[in-house]
């Protein structure tokens, strides 16, 4: 297993310990669900409650840079911390949840995937559904100027869209001021070559 998959693995089995709800999110969630792009670091969304975090710490700190008083105030104020694995200086940003229906659904519809094809190990992910329409957000938040939030999300509905859930995209689309863009790329896939 490479080291950024180990790296994914031992936090996402620290969170699991705990109980704690989490999804891979971001550019990793992107790669299970589209075409594979390297990036460095992993992003993690986790409902963290403020007395998980001692706990939480105790067990992250064996192998990784975390600081408590940090993961405190990320949690109460919703924000996001990091933990940076020792050995490999790979860095993990943990995301907590603001408290919008958005953030939840992305919890609650979760799935249980292998971080790769020659292992067990199992990790949640955020779904291609979720995952496209928070980079939508994340590349409308950024004046639609990031190009490479815009090829992860064509190269996911390219590589999904037969097995997308159009109605769930439609839903949140609407809900998330995504309409326009959603269709653009949708549009985008359709006049690719052979598609």
């Amino acid at each position: 297993m490479d080291i950024p998959l180990s790296v994914l693995a031992q936090v996402a089995n620290a969170l699991e310990q705990l109980s704690i709800p989490y999804a891979l999110v971001g550019s990793f969630a992107s790669s299970m669900h589209g075409m594979y792009r390297s990036t460095a670091d992993i992003d993690i969304l986790a409902d963290i409650k403020a007395d998980q975090v001692h706990t939480l710490f105790e067990v992250l700190k064996k192998g990784f840079y975390v600081d408590e008083r940090t993961m405190r105030d990320a949690v109460a104020q919703r924000r996001s911390f990091h933990a940076i694995h020792f050995d490999s200086v790979f860095k993990v940003d943990v995301f907590i949840p603001k408290d919008v229906e958005f953030a939840r659904a992305q919890l609650d519809h979760r799935q249980l995937r292998k971080i790769s094809p020659g292992t067990e190990e199992a990790v949640f992910v955020a779904t291609a559904e979720d995952t496209i329409l928070a980079k939508l957000s994340w590349y409308q938040t950024v004046d639609e100027t990031s190009i490479t939030q815009w090829n992860d999300v064509v190269g996911i509905v390219g590589t999904s869209r037969d097995i997308l859930d159009l109605d769930y995209l439609n839903d949140w689309r609407k809900k998330l001021g995504l309409t326009e863009l959603l269709q653009k790329a949708l549009d985008e896939v359709r006049e690719e070559p052979g598609v």
